[in-house]
C-alpha cells in the first residue's frame, strides 16, 4: 500500500472551513503523480519519454464525514487489479483518525500519439505487480 500526507489548506475549502469536494480530486491527482514516482515512472518522464498517459477512466467516491481547512490528510492507495491497460486502485482518506471518503478509481495507460489504451510497458507493469494486494484466502469476497 502506497501512503502520503496532503494539507487540506485554505483554498480547498468552502466558506465555512469544509472542504471543497472538487479540490479533493485535484489532491488525489496529485497522490497518483506521487504514486507512479515512487515506482520510478514520474508522470513527466511518462509523458515526455515514454509517452503514455494515465487518464482516470473510472471513479466512484462515498463521503463519509467532512474534512476541514489545517486538517492533514492520510492517504492510502492500495492497487486492487491490473489488466491489459488498466489499473484498478482504492483509496481510503482519512485525518483526525476519522476515514473522510473512499474511492475505487480505474485509470488506463493510453498512447499520447493515437490517444488509444496500450498495454502496460513491462517494466511498469512489473512495478505495479510488487503492489497488487492479493485477497485473502478466508475473505468471503473472493
Amino acid at each position: 500500500m502506497f501512503t502520503t500526507k496532503r494539507p487540506l489548506r485554505f483554498g480547498d475549502c468552502d466558506p465555512s472551513g469544509i472542504a471543497y469536494f472538487p479540490s479533493y480530486l485535484n489532491i488525489l491527482v496529485g497522490v497518483l503523480e506521487d504514486f507512479f514516482t515512487s515506482l520510478g515512472f514520474p508522470f513527466r518522464a511518462m509523458t515526455d519519454d515514454l509517452k503514455i498517459g494515465v487518464p482516470t477512466l473510472r471513479l466512484d467516491l462515498t463521503f463519509k464525514s467532512p474534512g476541514f481547512q489545517g486538517d492533514e490528510l492520510d492517504f492510502a492507495l492500495a492497487v486492487k487489479g491490473i489488466g491489459r491497460s488498466s489499473l484498478d486502485m482504492e483509496h481510503t482518506v482519512s485525518a483526525r483518525g476519522t476515514v473522510l471518503w473512499t474511492a475505487k478509481h480505474r485509470v488506463v495507460a493510453t498512447s499520447l500519439d493515437t490517444h488509444g489504451s496500450i498495454a502496460w510497458p513491462d517494466d511498469i507493469r512489473a512495478a505495479l505487480t510488487h503492489h497488487l494486494e492479493m485477497p485473502h484466502a478466508h475473505d468471503p469476497a473472493t
